[in-house]
């Protein structure tokens, strides 16, 4: 008994058409491309070009294990001696306005000091009209390249305003700062001021990625 034969018109039916394949592998396609740049990248490599990383705490996978440290338990011998020069520094941080497409209205800035180590800061807000529209978060915390473990992480102050200014007696050996947040419609500059037994961070290295220098060569002293 011979099978029934299916009519030409009936297989041409039912399969897709070539215009239906493009779409289902350009969507295909879309979709990969996709999770690459909002999941893969910023979970694997720290790389968040679509912001979704940050927002939806994907990027926070790749970093290494924390331990909090207590910020007030820093305080040590009345006297003590340090391994850099004192020196004091004047930076200019400028800001762009919320919304700037590549992001620079946000910016990382710290400096290096040793546990216990003390400095002195300042910092002030210019062409800002509202203070609540520049967000800081002041942390420290040490550098998984030379802990080889966990990151220790001390933070000081979140809030948001025009200024600050206060000292600081470095809860971890590692480096120590601020991340400023300008969500203004115009663009600022914030003008800080340090002083202590500290060192800088060459430009591009963690803690310094947009390569903000003094704005005059260090005073020192001690050596």
């Amino acid at each position: 008994m011979s099978d029934p034969k299916i009519p030409a018109d009936a297989i041409d039916a039912a399969s897709p058409s070539k215009r239906t394949l493009l779409y289902s592998i350009g969507g295909a396609a879309i979709t990969a491309v996709v999770i690459t740049f909002a999941a893969v990248l910023p979970a694997e490599y720290n790389k968040d070009p679509l912001g979704l990383g940050r927002a939806t705490g994907l990027s926070r996978l790749w970093a290494p294990e924390e331990i909090t440290v207590d910020a007030n338990a820093a305080s040590g011998p009345s006297a003590r001696r340090e391994s850099v020069a004192f020196r004091t520094d004047t930076f200019e941080i400028p800001l762009a306005a919320s919304g700037d497409e590549a992001r620079r209205n946000a910016l990382e800035f710290k400096v290096r000091l040793p546990k216990g180590a003390s400095v002195l800061y300042s910092w002030q807000a210019e062409g800002l009209d509202t203070p609540e529209d520049l967000m800081f978060d002041f942390h420290g915390h040490s550098v998984a390249a030379e802990t080889k473990g966990p990151v220790s992480v001390a933070n000081y102050e979140r809030g948001s305003g025009a200024g600050a200014n206060g000292a600081l007696v470095a809860a971890v050996d590692g480096i120590h700062g601020w991340y400023f947040r300008n969500r203004a419609a115009k663009p600022i500059k914030i003008r800080l001021k340090l002083s202590g037994f500290y060192t800088l961070i060459p430009g591009g290295q963690e803690g310094n990625l947009a390569g903000i220098q003094p704005d005059a060569a260090p005073a020192a002293s001690g050596r």
